[in-house]
């Protein structure tokens, strides 16, 4: 069967384009004077049930960001590395954005398209 490179290409696309729908929470939310409404706005469940029927309950958003700063390679025979600090032009930075929520027994962590694809309980 053929490779399907327009198929890879649409969900290289899809991909960027929810990276960026993420940068944008993350940018809006940091600054948000109501972080509740945001929320709200943006369409996450605060309570929900996935699509194992398990019930989840939002406790929190986690935002952080990693900068890589150097690599390292190993040896051969894996026991020693060598580590060489990154060019400016290779360094990366990343943000993680993540919705803590709580099965009933531990915390679940889920991404934003996660958290909004959840089934929304609706509370009486």
């Amino acid at each position: 069967m053929p490779h399907d490179h327009a198929h890879e290409a649409h969900a290289n696309n899809e991909h960027q384009d929810l990276d960026l729908v993420e940068k944008a929470f993350v940018q809006a939310f940091a600054g948000a004077s109501d972080p509740t409404s945001f929320l709200r706005l943006a369409g996450v469940v605060f309570e929900g049930t996935n699509s194992d029927g398990e019930r989840l309950t939002l406790l929190r958003v986690e935002q952080s960001q990693s900068t890589d700063i150097g690599s390292v390679t190993p040896h051969l025979g894996g026991e020693s590395y060598r580590y060489d600090p990154m060019p400016a032009k290779l360094i990366s930075r990343r943000d993680h954005l993540g919705f803590v929520y709580f099965d009933g027994v531990q915390v679940v962590t889920l991404g934003l398209q996660e958290a909004k694809a959840l089934n929304r309980i609706h509370s009486s």
